[in-house]
């Protein structure tokens, strides 16, 4: 899917280049071609001007006039031969007179645009009127034509590739939720075989003891089948105190660590931090984040749990003093698959994500992490 969804991308850059590559060179084509005739035309104009001027009173100034009266599109600014503007024309009347700096910077832009078209009055002394000029409209629009085709084809690969990922990822959602969906139904059979078991030990009174052990873990696996059974589904979030569900998930795992290992949790006193979640995901992600914190340490070190009660949301920071996550790996501990364990399948902190991000708005960040020092993992929860 991903080498797809890659080969789909680099195939549409590609195509996008060549047709704004292609129509560039077209469009400089035509634009040099415009600009040649709008110079060509622009001496015309001139040369019509000045034998309108200078023809004998019974001259036929038809075919003059007429050029003189085409030229509605090129703008220009007539000079004398010391700069100073004579006259005007298919200029913006009303910012002549509005604007006093309007001319100024229309010269200045003409003169950078192009070189001036001449007429010579006289020799001796020399005298010239000098006629500076702009793009027309059209030549102005072949010009920028390609960086508007550039911009559409940016907004077509830009929407086209959004699309492809949105389906991507609700594809992916559909077998996440499939797979626990699954996992829970497959599980259901076994707990109920199991559930008969128990039941049938507790009536020996020599295997009290060890029905109760494993009543025990019966409930776990029904604990852990109902979250594979929540997701996908809408989870009903209610206000719950978060304190008392983190303090009981450390109390668990404190039970299936060494004693070399010791836990905090530190909490504002006398005060109920609360929250809406879901309680079997929320402690889901809670034990993920735990049991991550005892395989950083391998067996010995300290996890501290740091609930902090803010305005607007609720903040609990999960730090041990293992061997921490090197940079490149930080960006990655969050895709399904990823892992530096020698077992396992790289799910639980992706998965853990997507049930506070998806299910309880919040987030799930590396908020810090040093090799050889630690990690600390920061939940955060609207209130």
């Amino acid at each position: 899917m991903l080498t797809q969804l890659f080969n789909l991308r680099t195939g549409l850059a590609l195509l996008a280049v060549a047709i704004v590559t292609g129509t560039i060179f077209y469009s400089n084509f035509l634009a040099r071609k415009i600009e040649n005739e709008e110079r060509q035309k622009l001496s015309q104009w001139i040369a019509a001007n000045k034998f309108i001027a200078t023809s004998p009173e019974n001259a036929d100034l038809t075919l003059a006039s007429q050029i003189q009266q085409e030229n509605a599109d090129i703008p220009i600014i007539q000079t004398n031969e010391n700069d100073s503007i004579i006259d005007t024309r298919n200029l913006d009347s009303s910012e002549i007179r509005l604007n006093p700096g309007y001319l100024k910077n229309k010269l200045d832009e003409f003169k950078s645009a192009h070189t001036p078209l001449l007429l010579v009055l006289s020799d001796q002394p020399y005298i010239a009127d000098k006629y500076y000029y702009g793009d027309s409209l059209l030549l102005k629009q072949v010009k920028y034509y390609p960086l508007i085709q550039l911009l559409i084809v940016a907004l077509f690969i830009f929407i086209t590739v959004y699309t492809i990922s949105v389906r991507n990822k609700s594809t992916q959602n559909q077998v996440w939720a499939g797979m626990a969906k699954e996992t829970a139904h497959q599980l259901g059979t076994p707990i109920s075989s199991l559930d008969g078991w128990v039941e049938m030990l507790k009536e020996n009174e020599s295997s009290r003891e060890i029905s109760g052990e494993m009543e025990k873990d019966v409930s776990r696996l029904k604990l852990i089948s109902d979250r594979f059974g929540k997701i996908g589904s809408t989870p009903q979030l209610l206000p719950a105190n978060i304190t008392s569900e983190v303090e009981k998930m450390v109390s668990y795992i404190r039970r299936r660590s060494t004693d070399k290992v010791s836990f905090t949790v530190t909490a504002p006193e006398e005060e109920r931090v609360m929250a809406n979640i879901s309680e079997p995901l929320f402690d889901w992600v809670i034990e993920n984040l735990l049991k991550n914190a005892l395989d950083a340490m391998e067996g010995k070190g300290e996890i501290n749990v740091k609930i902090s009660n803010r305005p607007k949301m609720v903040v609990v920071d999960v730090t041990d003093s293992g061997k921490g996550i090197s940079k490149p790996n930080i960006a990655k501990v969050f895709k399904p698959g990823f892992t530096t364990k020698k077992r396992g399948w790289g799910l639980g902190l992706s998965l853990a994500r997507r049930i506070v991000e998806k299910f309880h708005k919040g987030q799930l960040v590396v908020r810090w992490s040093e090799p050889g020092k630690g990690t600390t993992f920061r939940i955060t929860l609207p209130r």
